[in-house]
């Protein structure tokens, strides 16, 4: 059964979106593996386990988590409306940094941005007539005992738990490490981010698409903002 996504994704020639693609190994425009960072680190074995959860997903920021398709509902309708919907907003910049984010290394922003809080926000109120209802397994996979009682809310209303004032906009660059594993791995992330510059234009929504429930989500398609 395939899931869709709204993420936002750097364009694909982008320093951004090359630095992501390789500390994944994996380009989800191309849909293909690519070389990791000529680095040590990226030589271990163990690096590979690291960025395996992420790298199914690709290199994005989370806008409207993945969902099936409601009945009704076609990859053509959902293209169509985030189209439509890219092309009510505006650009804007943010400036972001490595850091540990639960418990795993991400790009987040260096300060708030209300702009970005909106663009989630509104996405994830446009997009939720394309989303089927979670099934008893996709809710069990999101943990629900771990949860608050708010975003367990939100979890049943919109079917992922950190949204609106459980947001958190974040670029993931590898899985869940252990603080041995943070204090290894981050330095050696700031060093090949700080070649990649750090003020970021969202200047888009991109439809990603995964085919099968275990395999790697690719870009369907990216829609540029209005003004781009």
């Amino acid at each position: 059964m395939q899931r869709y996504a709204i993420y936002f994704m750097p364009p694909e020639l982008s320093p951004l979106w090359q630095f992501g693609s390789a500390v994944l190994g994996f380009d989800a425009a191309s849909f293909m593996d690519v070389g990791y960072p000529d680095h040590p680190l990226f030589q271990d074995p163990a690096t590979l386990g690291w960025t395996a959860g992420p790298r199914q997903y690709g290199f994005h920021a989370t806008l409207k988590a993945p969902f099936r398709l409601a009945s009704g509902m076609s990859a053509e309708h959902l293209e169509a409306h985030a189209r439509e919907f890219a092309a009510t907003r505006q650009a804007f910049d943010i400036e972001l940094k490595v850091a540990t984010f639960r418990d795993f290394l991400a790009l987040v922003p260096v300060e708030p941005s209300s702009e970005l809080d909106q663009l989630a926000d509104d996405c994830v109120r446009a997009f939720d007539a394309f989303r089927a209802p979670l099934t008893p397994e996709d809710r069990e996979r999101r943990h629900p005992e771990r949860l608050t009682a708010r975003e367990l809310e939100h979890l049943d209303r919109w079917g992922y738990p950190f949204v609106f004032e459980d947001f958190r906009f974040h670029m993931t660059l590898t899985g869940v490490l252990d603080l041995n594993e943070q204090l290894r791995a981050e330095p050696v992330f700031r060093d090949l981010f700080d070649l990649v510059p750090p003020r970021t234009t969202i200047d888009s929504v991109a439809v990603f698409r995964q085919d099968e429930r275990d395999g790697r989500f690719r870009v369907q398609q990216r829609f540029p903002f209005r003004g781009e």
